[in-house]
């Protein structure tokens, strides 16, 4: 774990797998004993950058500062402007004098690489257009609390091939989990990370498997994850969505094709009888609590490695 003081975390393939292990276990240990970064980041400030709203993302990072004995400024998408009343270097170059972390939620990645590539503090990539490595990581989390050992399991999602899906197939991969994925034509995740997630699938003898028929990709899964049909940024296209979609909604029907325990996840918010129903998202084989929950364990170990915390 030496190696990821100032580290950026941008997307799920910047870490091997034993590096995406050791910040697993860091975060299981922070939730159970938060103590041991209690006092931590006394002194050390996060400036985190929002240009979509936020309940999650704005909470959990500002608790886990809070719990480590720091401190989170919150910048709105007023606040700064990003690439309109100021330049995303020169933001960049202002706040690595200023804080010790930065945390940006974006619409396009291209945001995220830039303030990456000219801040001198570790950049955390709390999401994009093309990656939520956050929520992965908090979702593995999740599942290895209820399905471990993780290698070997079969996590399905049914719905857009989107930037969730994308971490969540990279860290299967790097875990050595089985994905699958259901999707209608033309909302297939983009090619160069289904290639690089099946590249690092063929070293952990894992599978990615993407086709049509939800039914079969459902079938024998460990766990079912959906997510929104519209992502914020999409809202033009709802009408022709909530067309196409509804064959992928995951409802009791399709989950009985999963193994009988499945559990069901969902990275919130949920729009109840789109992609998912009432009585499944409620159901006792629903972790997504746990997979909310886990989204501060998660970003704290993040924070914690890059801030120079050693286990």
């Amino acid at each position: 774990m030496m190696g990821l003081r100032n580290r950026n975390l941008l997307s799920i393939d910047d870490f091997t797998p034993e590096e995406i292990a050791d910040i697993l276990t860091a975060a299981g240990t922070l939730k159970r004993e938060p103590a041991r970064v209690a006092r931590f980041a006394q002194g050390q400030t996060l400036a985190m950058i929002f240009e979509k709203p936020s309940l999650r993302t704005r909470v959990t990072f500002e608790v886990a500062m809070t719990q480590m004995g720091g401190h989170a400024i919150y910048l709105a998408p007023s606040d700064i402007g990003l690439g309109t009343r100021e330049p995303v270097e020169d933001v960049a170059r202002n706040l690595s004098r200023w804080v010790q972390a930065i945390m940006a939620r974006t619409f396009s990645h291209h945001t995220i690489l830039a303030l990456s590539e000219y801040a001198t503090v570790p950049v955390v990539n709390a999401l994009s257009d093309r990656e939520h490595p956050c929520q992965a990581l908090a979702d593995f989390l999740a599942l290895s609390e209820h399905k471990a050992p993780l290698a070997g399991r079969k996590l399905a999602f049914v719905g857009d091939g989107n930037n969730v899906v994308h971490s969540l197939m990279l860290l299967a991969a790097k875990v050595g989990a089985h994905f699958s994925l259901a999707c209608p034509e033309g909302y297939d995740p983009l090619p160069e990370i289904v290639a690089r997630a099946r590249a690092v699938a063929a070293e952990t003898d894992a599978r990615i498997e993407i086709g049509r028929d939800a039914a079969e990709m459902v079938a024998g899964a460990d766990a079912v994850y959906t997510d929104v049909w519209t992502s914020m940024g999409q809202e033009e296209e709802r009408a022709e969505r909530l067309r196409v979609f509804p064959p992928y909604q995951l409802n009791a029907a399709l989950l009985r094709h999963a193994k009988p325990d499945a559990v069901v996840m969902h990275c919130l918010p949920a729009h109840r009888g789109e992609e998912i129903t009432g009585d499944v998202l409620d159901s006792p084989q629903s972790i997504v609590l746990d997979q909310a929950e886990n989204r501060l364990h998660a970003q704290k170990a993040v924070l914690a490695l890059a801030l120079g915390w050693t286990p």
